[in-house]
């Protein structure tokens, strides 16, 4: 005897083909505002001697929403990403697009001041640089003797 598998096509369920083909979260939750906050995304690049953080933050005001901080030896940068269409909307969205309050902190060395760092805005990512970061942190090989 052979493996056959007979299918009869279920009854149309929409809800059932939405949340079998896209995941376990039901149609209806898709139209609730998401809960978790907004993350941005970040990376610090070398850039000889300074370190330039890159946060992106697509469609935030960053003269309004955004403050770049030094507090305690650390870089903090918080905000809030808005959602300016929240009142627009008739209740049935689909959002995948993350609001809320953000805050990332990077831990700044020593001898940095609020005074070697600077902050711009382009394209939706905020560069800050911090100027002198690196500097004087090349590794020095010391000689062993015998």
């Amino acid at each position: 005897m052979s493996n056959l598998a007979v299918w009869s096509r279920p009854a149309w369920n929409t809800d059932r083909w939405l949340r079998d083909f896209f995941g376990p979260a039901a149609a209806a939750d898709w139209f609730k505002p998401v809960t978790s906050g907004f993350n941005p995304a970040a990376e610090i690049v070398k850039d000889g001697d300074d370190a330039v953080v890159r946060l992106e933050l697509p469609g935030v005001d960053v003269e309004k929403d955004v403050n770049v901080e030094v507090d305690r030896g650390r870089l903090v940068i918080h905000g809030e990403h808005r959602d300016e269409h929240a009142e627009e909307t008739d209740g049935r969205t689909l959002r995948e697009i993350r609001y809320g309050s953000f805050r990332r902190s990077f831990q700044l060395p020593a001898h940095v001041t609020g005074e070697a760092i600077t902050a711009s805005y382009d394209a939706g990512v905020l560069s800050v640089r911090v100027t002198g970061a690196y500097a004087g942190t090349q590794a020095q090989r010391i000689e062993i003797s015998k």
